[in-house]
């Protein structure tokens, strides 16, 4: 019986040994080929196995399964990031790393404005109209054979150019011919920049130079006469209201911050009940019936009231494009391709005395 188990051992020791001098063989060959060895100390495979305690130490008796741990530099061929070569990966040079599709875009803001108001198209560079700047009323009850009584009426002649708002990239043809999605990635960016100015232009736009005039700037100042001592900043907007639609036209919204509609949310009357239906409730974003849009491009603490639907309207002359030229500049002898991004309007602000905008 021990004579048996003795052959075994001698039989699976020389078996051992062979793999071990194929392995020794493979690994010099390896470093031959590609100039590099497996550790700092120069010791082959076959070497570290064959000193190591765990296999010195194997008897006739041994029953089970020996453990080999290759310690230190022997391990860096799978851990260190620089294994190979100058230009790796964050992670290492033999691991790929997990490349996620596509892009990660920072989030968009929501544009409302435009919603809020009127678009018609244009063929010109310039919008006019005539509008009624004074009336004198004298009509009256006459008596029989009497003279009647004349009225007045002044008008002026009012024009909002045409803007142009543009932007412009550079890319080279090869990473647009190797990146798939980076052609369309650039034109969403490319109209999201300008759908980010166009709503800012049409909200508070001073009009000079070739900026828009936009809807604050000629809006009414908020009178605060109206305010009472305790007013809320729901009263002050319902005082606003009240100042807007003495212009005899419907109000249609309220434009404020995110920041002020989400405090309206917290209000609590004197039961410390929330005003809006409590924080797990079902809330239309609405303002004495009116809708209410928070937007970030609103300053904190303003707010802005009026009659968008019959006081303004946008004229779009260019709707938003993105065109692609190689032969702008010297782009034909860099193999470069200029992006732009373009788009043209006007705003016409029809009754300015049916918006008032004004801080809380």
């Amino acid at each position: 019986m021990i004579t048996s188990l003795g052959d075994k051992f001698k039989a699976t020791t020389e078996d051992l040994t062979t793999r071990l001098s194929e392995l020794e063989r493979r690994a010099a060959r390896s470093s031959e080929d590609h100039e590099y060895v497996a550790n700092d100390n120069h010791e082959s495979l076959g070497h570290i196995v064959a000193n190591d305690d765990a296999v010195r130490n194997l008897t006739s008796d041994f029953r089970g399964k020996a453990v080999v741990k290759l310690r230190g530099e022997s391990a860096a061929i799978t851990s260190y990031p620089a294994t190979v070569g100058s230009n790796t990966s964050a992670g290492t040079s033999l691991v790929p790393a997990h490349r996620v599709p596509g892009i990660v875009t920072p989030y968009q803001r929501r544009m409302t404005i435009r919603d809020l108001l009127r678009t018609a198209r244009t063929t010109s560079n310039n919008i006019e109209w005539p509008r009624e700047t004074n009336y004198t009323n004298n009509a009256d009850v006459v008596s029989e054979g009497a003279k009647k009584p004349y009225s007045d009426i002044e008008f002026e002649l009012e024009n909002a150019p045409v803007r142009t708002i543009a932007h412009m990239f550079k890319a080279s043809r090869q990473i647009l011919d190797d990146a798939d999605a980076l052609a369309s990635y650039i034109d969403r960016r490319g109209r999201y920049g300008l759908q980010f100015k166009e709503e800012l232009q049409l909200l508070r736009g001073d009009g000079t130079g070739q900026n828009i005039e936009g809807i604050i700037p000629q809006a009414s100042a908020y009178e605060t006469a109206r305010n009472s001592t305790g007013d809320t900043p729901l009263d002050v907007l319902n005082h606003a209201i009240s100042q807007a639609e003495e212009s005899d036209i419907p109000i249609t919204g309220i434009v404020l911050s995110k920041k002020m509609w989400r405090d309206m949310l917290g209000i609590k009357d004197g039961d410390e009940r929330y005003l809006s239906g409590g924080p797990f409730g079902t809330t239309a974003a609405q303002i004495w019936d009116l809708p209410a849009i928070g937007s970030n491009a609103m300053a904190d603490g303003e707010f802005l009231v009026g009659a968008f639907e019959d006081g303004a309207t946008i004229f779009d002359r260019l709707e938003a494009e993105v065109l692609v030229s190689s032969e702008n500049d010297d782009d034909f002898e860099r193999n470069l391709f200029s992006i732009r991004a373009e788009q043209r309007l006007a705003l016409a602000v029809f009754r300015p005395d049916s918006f008032v905008t004004g801080q809380f």
